[in-house]
C-alpha cells in the first residue's frame, strides 16, 4: 500500500527547506495513547492542551508531548514529568529542563521572553549529550508510526543518545522525521545508521546536509538559503553562518548569509508550488505543497 513517503521518496522531493519554524520548543512528557491533535486528543487535560496552545500563539513557542520509547503505558497517580524547552536560534541555542507534578504549572511561564530566547532561568541546564526527537505519532499520519517507532527504538537501545517519540514535527512525507537539540536541526528519510551519524555529528557541533530539513530557528526562506550556501561551501558547522531575510515581492525573498570568518552571500529565494500534485499526509488528496527554492547566490 502507498504512503505519503514512498510518493515523495519516488518523486524526488527535496528535504530542504522543510522543516517546522520554532524559535523554541516546549516538550513535555506525556505518557499514554495520542490523537491526532494531541494537546487536546490525550491524557494530558485537553482544557490544559489548549492554553497551552493558545499561550505560545504568536511568542515563537511551539509545544509537543514527548514519550519515552517502548510501550506507552500512563504515568502513575503522582508521577512527575520531564519537561525541556530548547531556543534554537543558531548562535543563541540552549537547552534547559525541569520536571512538574502539575503541567499546569507551565501556564506561568513567560511565553514571549522564552519566544525571545530568555530563559528567565527556568529549569536547569540540559547537560550531556543531543536529545533526539523522533516523530512516531500513528494517528497523525501512519508513515510516522510505521517508520519513526522502530528507528526511535532502536537509538534507545544502541545507547547512543538521549530519545524521546514527539507527537509532530511535520513533514510526514519525509518520515521518519527527527529534530535534534540543542542546535534545532530536523532531519529526514533517515536510517538508523543515517540517524547514529546525524547524532554523532550534533555532539561534535555539527550539521549533515544529506538528511537536514532545516533549523527550525530559521523561517522556511532562511532554511533554503542556508542550504544552498552549505551545499557550496562544505560548511558543516552549526554556529558559524547568521542570517538577514527581507521580502523582495509576492513570494520571494533576499537573504543575506554571513559566515563567522567574513564571507558573505546574497541568495534570491521564491516560493513555488511542487508538481506533480502528491498526498502532502497519508489518506489527504493530492496537493501541490509549497517549496522554496533558491533561484540565485551571489557572493558579497
Amino acid at each position: 500500500m502507498s504512503t505519503c513517503a514512498t510518493a515523495s521518496l519516488e518523486l524526488s522531493e527535496p528535504l530542504a527547506a522543510t522543516a517546522a519554524t520554532a524559535s523554541t520548543w516546549l516538550l513535555v512528557e506525556q505518557t499514554g495513547p495520542w490523537g491526532a491533535k494531541a494537546l487536546t486528543e490525550s491524557h494530558l487535560d485537553s482544557s490544559l492542551g489548549r492554553a497551552l496552545d493558545a499561550a505560545c500563539e504568536g511568542t515563537g513557542v511551539r509545544v509537543a508531548l514527548i514519550r519515552r520509547p517502548g510501550r506507552h503505558a500512563d504515568c502513575l497517580p503522582g508521577a512527575r514529568r520531564e519537561v525541556v524547552v530548547a531556543h534554537t536560534v543558531p548562535g543563541r541555542s540552549w537547552v534547559r529542563r525541569t520536571s512538574v507534578a502539575d503541567p499546569a504549572e507551565l501556564l506561568t511561564l513567560d511565553f514571549g521572553g522564552l519566544g525571545a530566547g530568555d530563559h528567565r532561568g527556568f529549569g536547569t541546564e540540559h547537560v550531556g549529550g543531543p536529545l533526539a526527537l523522533v516523530c512516531t505519532n500513528g494517528r497523525r499520519d501512519r508513515c510516522c508510526a510505521l517508520l519513526g517507532r522502530p528507528l526511535a527504538a532502536d537509538l534507545a537501545a544502541a545507547g547512543h543518545s538521549e530519545v524521546w517519540e514527539v507527537t509532530h514535527l511535520g513533514g510526514h512525507r519525509f518520515s521518519p522525521t527527527m529534530l535534534v537539540l540543542p542546535y534545532g536541526y530536523a532531519y529526514g528519510r533517515l536510517t538508523a545508521e543515517s540517524a547514529k551519524e546525524v547524532l554523532a555529528a550534533t555532539a561534535a557541533g555539527h550539521m549533515v546536509p544529506e538528511w537536514s530539513r532545516g533549523c527550525s530557528g530559521w523561517d522556511r526562506p532562511g532554511q533554503a538559503a542556508e542550504h544552498a550556501v552549505r551545499e557550496l561551501t562544505g560548511e558543516t558547522r552549526v554556529d558559524v553562518l547568521t542570517l538577514a531575510q527581507r521580502p523582495a515581492g509576492e513570494g520571494r525573498w533576499l537573504v543575506g548569509v554571513r559566515h563567522a570568518d567574513g564571507r558573505g552571500w546574497e541568495a534570491e529565494v521564491a516560493q513555488e508550488a511542487s508538481e506533480p500534485p502528491r498526498p502532502e499526509s497519508c489518506g489527504k488528496a493530492a496537493a501541490r505543497p509549497a517549496r522554496m527554492d533558491v533561484t540565485a547566490l551571489r557572493e558579497l
